[in-house]
């Protein structure tokens, strides 16, 4: 039985779907079980709900009650609203609330962990980031993944629990916020609007959320430990990628490059490398 919390959330609703395709029993744990896929409830008979009004204000009680008789947990839950989640102080309830949740699962006779932290973890002057390039956050929200990475890591090896750590890069695809990049592009588009966007120079490594799922469940489900990174590799700009949405309703002429300031802070570069690329 695997625990899964975030399963309504961008990421962990493509984590619950690949962890369900590949047969695992799963446990969610979630504040408002309507939002579950409804495809998903009808057609598996290997999803148990259970429910907790704030997963990460619930003590260690309660905690270890929800997860007991799961053997590996899949924390996706983290405070993540567009245009607030990086400097809003919610962050640290969320790293407090994990480390609590990690305790009550080595109580309830956990074994492995997987959490999900982020590509701004990193020194993003490297420019191309491995898993072994040095932690440098510059926002209270990565600052706070970067702490629970480290304070989990020592933790849960005391604990005898495996540990894995899942950075997600830049996600899109289904169930994405509409204020974010991509929808934005697709709204503007298909009603013949212009989109306002700086220079589009900046070098990203784009992944759709589906294939982030699956990367993340296929870790959950193997004996991998350590961080990992969630990415495809492969450095786009974001001119190409705001081009190349373009030109699926004709209309570059939208695209109005430069029409907004470069973020001065904004890293030039933020690429990936993966185990899996690197094999390639």
């Amino acid at each position: 039985m695997i625990a899964l919390t975030g399963a309504t959330g961008f990421v962990g609703s493509q984590i619950l779907k690949a962890l369900l395709a590949r047969g695992a029993r799963v446990r969610v744990i979630v504040r408002e079980p309507a939002k579950l896929d409804s495809a998903l409830l009808h057609a598996s008979s290997s999803l148990d709900i259970v429910t907790t009004q704030d997963l990460f204000a619930e003590s260690k009680a309660r905690l270890s009650d929800l997860l007991s008789g799961t053997e590996t947990l899949v924390h996706a839950a983290w405070y993540a609203e567009p245009g607030k989640y990086l400097t809003a102080e919610r962050n640290l309830d969320c790293l407090t609330g994990t480390i609590a949740l990690a305790k009550a699962f080595a109580t309830a006779g956990g074994k492995r962990f997987v959490g999900l932290g982020t590509c701004a973890e990193y020194d993003a002057d490297a420019g191309m980031l491995r898993v072994d390039t040095p932690l440098k956050p510059n926002t209270l929200y990565a600052a706070c993944k970067a702490s629970t990475y480290l304070l989990l890591s020592q933790t849960l090896s005391a604990a005898g629990l495996a540990f894995a750590w899942c950075r997600l890069f830049y996600l899109f695809g289904e169930g994405e916020d509409a204020r974010r990049l991509v929808p934005h592009l697709h709204r503007q588009l298909s009603q013949g609007q212009p989109v306002d966007l700086t220079s589009g120079r900046q070098i990203r490594d784009f992944l759709d959320v589906a294939d982030a799922g699956r990367m993340i469940a296929d870790i959950a489900l193997s004996s991998r430990e350590g961080a990992e990174n969630i990415c495809s590799g492969v450095p786009v700009t974001v001119r190409q990628l705001a081009e190349g949405i373009a030109d699926v309703y004709g209309r570059r002429d939208l695209l109005r490059f430069g029409a907004r300031p470069d973020n001065l802070f904004d890293p030039a570069c933020v690429v990936g490398v993966c185990e899996e690329v690197q094999e390639r």
